[in-house]
């Protein structure tokens, strides 16, 4: 029987595609690494060894996903070092939100690309 496991990658189009890798290197520690030769511009952005990020620069107005209406509400990744990771929002002045989850205790930090996409970065309740 097939079953989903975890997601593998979220792909983002995008007309600010140089803000974006550094944003996502910068506030999320995500770098830039191997990419198929697409003839079109963009770039993958890794968490450890998973290209998590897919990015697609496009040129023209910015993308809103089709019927000009944004379609993805956000994206999760897991992690550790909460404490750090609020330490890195507040030095560069990102706009967050921090909830703890009713019944999991997940610590979500809610944050927003340049772009506006919608990213929860979930720690343990321990942290």
């Amino acid at each position: 029987m097939m079953q989903i496991g975890k997601l593998d990658h979220v792909n983002l189009r995008t007309t600010r595609l140089d803000e974006l890798i550094a944003w996502y290197a910068d506030v999320l520690g995500m770098n830039p690494g191997p990419r198929p030769d697409f003839p079109f511009p963009g770039a993958w952005l890794y968490a450890g060894d998973a290209a998590a990020v897919h990015l697609v620069g496009i040129e023209g107005p910015e993308a809103t996903g089709s019927d000009k209406e944004l379609k993805l509400e956000h994206f999760a990744f897991t992690a550790s070092g909460a404490q750090d990771f609020e330490a890195r929002l507040k030095e560069r002045g990102e706009k967050y939100r921090r909830a703890v989850q009713t019944g999991t205790g997940t610590v979500a930090f809610n944050i927003w690309d340049p772009d506006g996409n919608h990213i929860h970065v979930d720690f343990p309740p321990e942290e």
